[in-house]
């Protein structure tokens, strides 16, 4: 019985090309792959920003009842749920990435509709939480505020639909085919981190309603806030991304154990632990960007 025959050298160079081919994110089968999991949890996101708008206009529409109520909540039970539905997109948000990094299953689809997602909710629900917030009647002494308040919100938004945009331009592989960036931070303040600023502000901003305190001077602090955090996300300030930590991460006690007193503290004391983390990450990247230089979108940090 004769033995098998090698593949030739034009058999093995049509198999590396087909192989190639494949992989290639560009390839239209490849970049139009929808990968279950990845993808579930990308919807998960936009469910949950639609669920957050949904929560704003109710908030606005029971602030406007005779009852003071809409669908049996208030107000400001409308503000926390819509502030708890933007902290679950961003969980979601982080699976996706995970799950897609982990299995290898990242295609061109699933990076485009991620970044769609996104703009519902971390753009649009957050802009519409301040905008609403800024027109309650606890504000009514600042009628001028009232007038600027779209204005800040529609900034807010351009900027994070802006931030996206340039985030899938200057990670596509065209742009510099064959290299990958080394340096894993973010340019710019990633959008996640942007609404969840401005979350973890409302929610503050609620705690303090709670205990009869009023909002007329604390509410002033947060259309500022949203154009800081406006122009951090167009900016090229870098911010840490948390991608090289895994299943494999180690660390040693002490920071293990410090981990998990702020983990508990964040639990005990959310409405103050979050949005203390989310301004800490914010200021992080600006006193390190002031530290260092003033680097382009390309440069290494």
């Amino acid at each position: 019985m004769s033995e098998p025959k090698p593949p030739s050298k034009q058999d093995q160079g049509a198999v590396a090309n087909d192989l190639a081919r494949r992989e290639d994110p560009y390839n239209v089968t490849q970049a139009s792959r929808i990968y279950f999991l990845p993808n579930l949890m990308t919807a998960g996101n936009l469910f949950c920003g639609f669920m957050a708008i949904t929560h704003c206009i109710q908030a606005r529409l029971a602030e406007t009842s005779l009852t003071g109520e809409y669908r049996g909540l208030t107000n400001y039970e409308h503000y926390k749920y819509a502030v708890w539905f933007i902290f679950g997109a961003a969980a979601f948000d982080t699976l996706d990435g995970r799950l897609a990094r982990m299995g290898g299953r990242e295609s061109l689809f699933g990076a485009e509709f991620d970044s769609l997602a996104d703009v519902i909710s971390f753009g649009m629900a957050p802009a519409l939480l301040m905008f609403y917030l800024i027109l309650a009647p606890t504000t009514g002494s600042y009628e001028w505020f009232r007038n600027i308040g779209w204005a800040i919100g529609f900034i807010y938004l351009l900027c994070a639909a802006m931030r996206l945009a340039r985030f899938n331009v200057i990670t596509n592989p065209l742009l510099r085919p064959g290299t990958k960036d080394s340096n894993k931070d973010f340019v710019g303040l990633p959008v996640p981190a942007a609404a969840l600023t401005v979350a973890a502000t409302v929610l503050f901003l609620l705690k303090l309603a709670e205990t009869d305190r009023s909002l007329k001077a604390w509410a002033l602090l947060l259309p500022p806030l949203m154009l800081l955090v406006a122009f951090l996300m167009v900016s090229t300030v870098r911010y840490p991304s948390g991608k090289g930590v895994d299943m494999q991460t180690q660390t040693r006690l002490q920071p293990f154990v410090l981990l998990m007193c702020a983990i508990g503290l964040v639990v005990f004391y959310k409405e103050f632990a979050v949005l203390g983390l989310c301004l800490a990450y914010l200021f992080f990247g600006l006193f390190r960007y002031f530290r260092r230089g003033r680097p382009g979108v390309f440069a290494k940090t």
